[in-house]
């Protein structure tokens, strides 16, 4: 009987001393991860770009949706995907603005 009851005082501090380590882990605030200078200022870059772009009707869909993937990995603090995602808005943003200067195409005779 005394056995049982040693295993079950043991039983019951481990279970009291696991409940106060998760309030602890539970107060805890994770660290947020910052984005690296050259990200910022590529992110601020693209923005601009969009903008631009965007006043001159030549924004592809593409280009405004890879903006929103780096804004929304800007805020996990994600710099390697900001910067993959900024390079294709300029990109394509580039090649919205040169589609500006093509020539239309005629409709009917």
């Amino acid at each position: 009987m005394q056995k049982v009851l040693i295993a079950w005082a043991c039983a019951t501090l481990l279970g009291i001393t696991g409940c106060a380590e998760m309030d602890k882990k539970a107060d805890a605030k994770p660290a947020k991860a910052t984005l690296s200078a050259e990200a910022k200022a590529a992110l601020e870059s693209a923005q601009a770009d969009v903008k631009a772009a965007k006043a001159k009707e030549a924004l592809w869909t593409t280009a405004e949706d890879a903006l929103k993937a780096a804004e929304k990995a800007a805020e996990a603090g994600d710099s390697t995907t900001v910067l993959k995602q900024t390079a294709i808005v300029k990109d394509h943003v580039k090649m919205g603005l040169a589609q500006l200067n093509y020539p239309p195409i005629p409709i009917g005779n």
